[in-house]
């Protein structure tokens, strides 16, 4: 009886102590779940961060690229500006060396003129009039003398018409040499700014390169890319195609394989279905200088000008029966949406955008949504290069 009642007692305190054992693990555990979804909030909360970041920067690199795209745009014309401003003055200082030569000859003639009436004596025509003793020949002489007298004051006149002129031409020259000191100072100050967006431009593209450390992540964003271009051109390809054909004499796009122009001179760097990351080149990249001309390869609507991730700059030309035409990474954009253009219009210019660091134009030819390869619808290439 005895030695039941010590098993008991003992049982009893095993229970207890086994209870109490189990209740500080339970605790133990639960401290340490705690901890985890402390972890876990805390982990969301810098992905969402992260997220956050990465989104402000990809906006801060599309302004910071469409701004310097249009201050190119604004440079080029105030380039162009500088230069007839230029062609101006320099016609202006020919007209002036015309006119100074053509006042010189008038005042060498007058110098003549007067001489010879000075030859003639101080009171010339009084002398022919009180002249009776030949009065056919006072008369010829006199008619001469009326002439010879127009003609000095028509030299006069045109002299002082002449002088007038270059007075005229002398005020327009430093009109026109003041304004063009304006513009090139506003050049200037444009090109400083252009620096200032390059500088900024680089410190987001570093930001941005933190952020996309690993190949996953360059993956992630380049298919992210791609399924943002893919929606793009499906919603595109949605409008309705009202593409007119009978304007001058357009062929349909499908006729024109083999034939097309390339819209920019130089080397294929990454040809169609070239490895890019994990993912495939659905275009051809063109090594081409930044700055250089880009064209439309025919005839076609612009149905998007804009910025979209992962291509920079970028300009879609709708043709007939599905096809369509992509240019990306520009620095410029010269077309906007709904423009019409023929093949050879200048519609950009070769630039890096979309965070680029090599300049190069993206070129891609969509046939209702599909990647097909430009190279076999443009001209054959020359020592890997187009033409």
């Amino acid at each position: 009886m005895k030695f039941n009642s010590f098993l008991l007692v003992f049982f009893a305190i095993g229970f207890l102590c086994c209870g109490a054992v189990k209740a500080n693990n339970i605790e133990k555990k639960t401290k340490e779940l705690i901890g985890i979804k402390s972890k876990i909030k805390q982990a969301s909360k810098a992905v969402k961060n992260l997220k956050s970041d990465k989104q402000s920067l990809l906006a801060e690199l599309k302004r910071l690229e469409v701004q310097y795209g249009q201050s190119e745009i604004y440079l080029l014309d105030l380039k162009a500006q500088v230069k007839r401003l230029n062609a101006t003055l320099e016609k202006n200082k020919q007209q002036q060396r015309i006119k100074k030569q053509q006042i010189k000859t008038q005042k060498k003639s007058l110098e003549n003129l007067v001489k010879a009436a000075y030859g003639m004596g101080r009171h010339e025509k009084l002398k022919l009039m009180l002249n009776q003793q030949d009065p056919a020949l006072s008369g010829r002489v006199m008619v001469y003398y009326d002439f010879f007298n127009k003609t000095r004051l028509e030299k006069i006149a045109q002299i002082a018409q002449g002088l007038q002129l270059l007075r005229d031409l002398d005020a327009q020259y430093q009109s026109k040499s003041e304004l063009l000191e304006k513009k090139i100072a506003v050049q200037k100050q444009n090109q400083q700014q252009l620096l200032e967006t390059k500088k900024g431009r680089k410190l987001v593209l570093l930001k941005l390169e933190q952020q996309f450390k690993t190949k996953n992540q360059q993956l992630k964003g380049f298919k992210q890319s791609e399924k943002k271009l893919k929606a793009l051109i499906l919603s595109l390809q949605q409008a309705k195609d009202d593409f007119p054909l009978n304007e001058g004499e357009v062929k349909p796009f499908a006729q024109l394989k083999g034939k097309l122009s390339w819209p920019v001179k130089g080397r294929i760097i990454k040809k169609f279905g070239d490895r890019r990351s994990e993912s495939r080149w659905d275009g051809v990249l063109i090594d081409a200088r930044e700055g250089q001309k880009v064209t439309a390869v025919t005839r076609g609507q612009i149905v998007y000008a804009d910025w979209l991730r992962g291509y920079g700059l970028l300009t879609i030309i709708k043709h007939d029966k599905g096809y369509m035409t992509l240019y990306a990474f520009n620095q410029s954009l010269f077309k906007a949406k709904g423009d019409w253009v023929e093949a050879g219009t200048v519609i950009s210019t070769v630039g890096l955008s979309g965070g680029r660091t090599h300049a190069g134009l993206y070129f891609g030819i969509r046939k209702k949504g599909k990647p097909v390869n430009p190279q076999k619808w443009c001209r054959k290439i020359r020592h890997g290069k187009t033409w």
